[in-house]
């Protein structure tokens, strides 16, 4: 790996600082929110490379797909994909959480999008449909859910592993190129 003098670290830091205020303006224009803000630079990249429209909500889809539907993400910058689903709100029955899922977390979204990232740059992109993420997630997170009082965290969780992944999506990036 090529080393890099602090002076170099130190010039290349001033001209990203001195770019934000631009950046920020662009990202107002396009109503795409704080891209500083946790994962949301993540997101853009992502949309412009699957041919998506960030969302402009914080809270809900993280994309729009070229058919106008809402699509949910996943990041990672791990050796392979996964997707975590976590800090689920509780509900007071399996059945009500159930139905959290269906209309609010999983099932509403027809599209989850698994993008695994080298620093910055999109390396892969991997596709479920959201019937595939429910019926991979409804037994980890009804675990969760089972267990909740035994947790400081009492939120249920569940997560899609690289091997659900790679068995059952479809792969849309590989190698930072589009492959479908």
């Amino acid at each position: 790996m090529k080393m890099v003098s602090d002076e170099r670290k130190k010039y290349l830091l001033a001209r990203l600082y001195a770019c934000t205020g631009e950046i920020d303006e662009i990202c107002k224009e396009l109503n795409l929110g704080d891209w500083t803000s946790y994962a949301r630079i993540k997101e853009i990249i992502a949309s412009f490379a699957l041919g998506h429209r960030i969302s402009d909500k914080f809270s809900g889809a993280d994309a729009i797909n070229e058919r106008k539907e809402e699509v949910e993400y996943k990041s990672t910058t791990g050796k392979s994909c996964k997707g975590s689903y976590t800090g689920i709100s509780n509900q007071s029955t399996w059945s009500a959480m159930d139905n959290c899922l269906i209309e609010e977390k999983i099932l509403k979204y027809p599209e989850h999008y698994f993008n695994r990232f080298d620093n910055s740059k999109l390396v892969e992109s991997w596709m479920m449909t959201g019937q595939q993420v429910y019926d991979f997630i409804v037994p980890k997170v009804k675990r969760s859910y089972e267990t909740r009082h035994r947790r400081k965290d009492s939120r249920s969780s569940g997560n899609v592993t690289w091997t659900e992944i790679k068995n059952n999506g479809t792969q849309i990036i590989k190698n930072g190129k589009r492959v479908k």
